[in-house]
């Protein structure tokens, strides 16, 4: 089986790549641009893992290019795509609109299009909890109206509803993903946890964005990797059209965290700092359908898989 998955070298294409190439039955064909938005070594220390199996090629590409996407889908046959290419992140879709129109819009119609014409399977793609805006209608489930409060969330609600025209006028088979906060072994370093760890070893200040009010459905990649697997696997028996929470529904404050980190002895200089216009203040997302679809029996101790993640970094970015 030949599996597409865009942003490979990014945190969930690159740990799903990886658990795909433990197996014997895929072969991945990896996309992506390398972008620089964060640490251009650290998507290469993870491209240099994958390169090791035979059974997975790269291709540095850039999705906005329509030509050079076509001729992936011309040149493999390819089963199923798994899309997560997308230009990240909340507070930088504030400054940088047009990089998420031109990426998240542009990018994912060039990929539909193909999964399209070159009849695919199925298409796997990221959406975001950061659809859901902030709606407090917690837990929030996949039948809630979403109204997103920034340009990421946008951009990924336009996504959704391209995948549902497509799906009702051309046939394309789809699974939306929602993401809640995904963390672990080789994370985003924009993103909380590592950003607190990163900043504590590197001496940098870690600014607290409204003064650790935030509360967060943590999701630990270990388990959306397992989730992934289980919706790859049974595929045929969903819907031709469906989109899922994929979340723990175990929302934490980001202060539950700190303390944990302490415990640890991650200990940065902290600045607590007023609440940033583009954040959402609290993701508590509902799991339940998306658990009636797959055989998942019980999400990741959020301290154990906390402490991983710890672990990994000092063993790999120190």
């Amino acid at each position: 089986m030949k599996i597409l998955i865009t942003g490979v070298a990014g945190f969930i294409g690159f740990n799903f790549a990886k658990n795909l190439l433990e197996k014997k039955q895929y072969k991945i064909i990896g996309i992506d641009n390398l972008n620089d938005y964060y640490d251009v070594n650290l998507k290469k220390k993870r491209i240099n893992q994958l390169i090791k199996s035979k059974k997975f090629k790269f291709y540095k590409i850039n999705i906005q290019d329509r030509l050079k996407i076509e001729k992936i889908f011309k040149h493999n046959k390819i089963d199923f795509v798994f899309h997560f290419a997308a230009q990240a992140g909340v507070r930088y879709s504030i400054d940088y609109p047009r990089k998420y129109v031109e990426s998240n819009i542009i990018g994912f119609y060039n990929l539909i299009e193909n999964v399209r014409n070159y009849k695919i399977k199925r298409l796997f793609y990221a959406s975001s909890s950061s659809v859901y805006g902030e709606n407090k209608n917690f837990p929030l489930n996949e039948k809630e109206n979403i109204f997103p409060k920034n340009i990421y969330g946008l951009s990924k609600k336009v996504n959704e509803e391209i995948g549902l025209i497509f799906n009702k006028y051309y046939k394309v088979k789809l699974i939306g993903l929602r993401f809640f906060t995904v963390y672990g072994e080789w994370g985003r370093p924009d993103m909380m946890m590592i950003k607190f760890i990163d900043s504590y070893y590197k001496k940098k200040i870690f600014n607290l964005n409204n003064y650790g009010n935030h509360v967060r459905d943590f999701t630990y990649i270990g388990d959306v990797v397992t989730i992934l697997n289980q919706l790859l696997k049974n595929q045929n028996k969903i819907k031709d059209f469906e989109i899922f929470n994929i979340c723990s529904n175990n929302p934490l404050n980001l202060k539950q965290i700190i303390s944990f980190m302490k415990k640890n002895n991650i200990t940065p200089k902290i600045k607590k700092v007023i609440l940033q216009k583009a954040d959402i203040l609290k993701t508590h997302g509902d799991n339940s359908k998306l658990l009636k679809h797959i055989k998942f029996i019980k999400f990741s101790n959020w301290k154990e898989s906390l402490k991983k993640t710890i672990v990994w970094y000092q063993k790999n970015m120190i």
